[in-house]
């Protein structure tokens, strides 16, 4: 069994207050969770407006596979309009 982490680093440039960060970042983990059964938390920056860490984990047999599966996944956070990646972490376990 191996376990695939990527840590996504989100600026939200629009957003004004916690309550619109959480609406971004709530709308990227539902997606993931769904479309790809990931695991997915926010991990940093629980405090700043424009700020979000995400934490994501998937589960696999071959790490080739997990690897694709987390490159989709930075497809779709890419795809988020209201949100720009400017960090990527992935680790393997």
């Amino acid at each position: 069994m191996i376990v695939g982490t990527i840590r996504i680093e989100l600026h939200i440039p629009g957003s004004t207050s916690l309550k619109a960060k959480r609406s971004v970042v709530n709308r990227i983990k539902e997606r993931l969770k769904s479309r790809f059964n990931a695991s997915v938390a926010e991990v940093d920056h629980h405090d700043l407006w424009q700020r979000a860490a995400l934490g994501v984990a998937v589960v696999g047999v071959e790490k080739r596979v997990l690897e694709g599966q987390l490159s989709r996944i930075v497809r779709v956070v890419e795809g988020e309009e209201r949100a720009e990646i400017i960090g990527l972490e992935t680790t393997f376990h």
